[in-house]
């Protein structure tokens, strides 16, 4: 009996390792005013320092984050991007995104911030 308990928690152990997701460690921006946005659906788009750039964690061209865009677009036009860049990246990283959503005309968009106390 032992032994079934100890075979289950080695399985649920690694089952739970599969769906883990890496996320960069970033360093949010400040911002003087914030709204907070409750959408249902979400799409991250992550950019670090380095400008490398993932898609719900993980990493992405941005030649993908555009087929990506687009085929989210398709199929549910109502889901909120949401562009989480360190504070510290050099403005031309995130304004490749930016063009790539200008492009497809996506308008529900995101920056997110640290939230204010």
């Amino acid at each position: 009996m032992s032994d079934v308990a100890f075979l289950l928690l080695i399985f649920i152990m690694l089952v739970s390792l599969m769906h883990y997701r890496k996320k960069p460690g970033i360093e949010y921006p400040e911002a003087e005013t914030a709204t907070r946005v409750n959408g249902g659906q979400n799409f991250e788009i992550w950019i670090e320092r380095t400008g490398a750039s993932s898609l719900n964690g993980v990493p992405a061209s941005l030649e993908d984050i555009e087929l990506a865009l687009a085929g989210l677009y398709a199929a549910a036009p109502g889901t909120r991007v949401h562009i989480i860049a360190d504070r510290n990246t050099p403005f031309t990283h995130v304004q490749g995104v930016i063009t790539v959503l200008q492009r497809l005309q996506y308008r529900a968009v995101s920056f997110v911030v640290k939230d204010s106390p």
